[in-house]
């Protein structure tokens, strides 16, 4: 399980998975180019999936997915067709959330030079914080999307939505043409 800072949700994935009977090795995202030589597969979540394949997931997980494919070592992507979304993102800045700033700052300092004399962390004047949310990992890095319909291409997720859509449409038709035999048999 690779985890970074400054949320470290990893080490609850890691008490999830031991609690199962699962071994685990746990690193930080730093570490992952010395771990990435003994695996053997990877495994991303999403916040979303893209129309063009990119996936829309916690920041890090593009590094992850890149020294995977460095590594020539698969990266499935775990996602729920309903995160599959119609919207094309290219890079991580022109959207994305932006969390709270001062968690890089003040959760943990460990630099003497910029600490005050009561051992708290001072943000230097000219210092501009940014905390994003989420990165975009590139449809190249991708092997696989597992989904509940089973395992596909990332360059199959136009595909799924338009299916999706059609699929839809066709409810709300058969929906109303149900509504109407209902109020006709009155």
């Amino acid at each position: 399980v690779v985890d970074s800072f400054p949320k470290r949700e990893g080490r609850c994935q890691v008490g999830r998975l031991t609690s199962a009977g699962i071994a685990c090795t746990y690193v930080r995202l730093t570490g992952v180019s010395y771990i990435m030589k003994e695996v053997n597969k990877v495994f991303l979540g999403a916040h979303a999936m893209l129309s063009n394949g990119t996936v829309l997931g916690r920041t890090g997980s593009a590094v992850v997915a890149m020294m995977a494919h460095a590594y020539h070592v698969p990266v499935l992507v775990l996602c729920e067709t309903y995160k599959f979304y119609e919207k094309v993102q290219l890079d991580s800045i022109c959207y994305n959330e932006l969390d709270d700033p001062d968690i890089l700052l003040y959760n943990n300092p460990s630099d003497s030079n910029t600490t005050t004399t009561s051992g708290e962390w001072k943000k230097p004047e000219k210092l501009r914080a940014v905390n994003l949310t989420y990165d975009v990992t590139p449809t190249a890095y991708v092997n696989m999307v597992i989904t509940e319909i089973g395992s596909i291409p990332s360059s199959s997720i136009s595909a799924v939505i338009r299916e999706s859509e059609k699929k839809d449409t066709e409810d709300r038709s058969n929906w109303r043409f149900e509504i109407e035999e209902e109020e006709e048999g009155k």
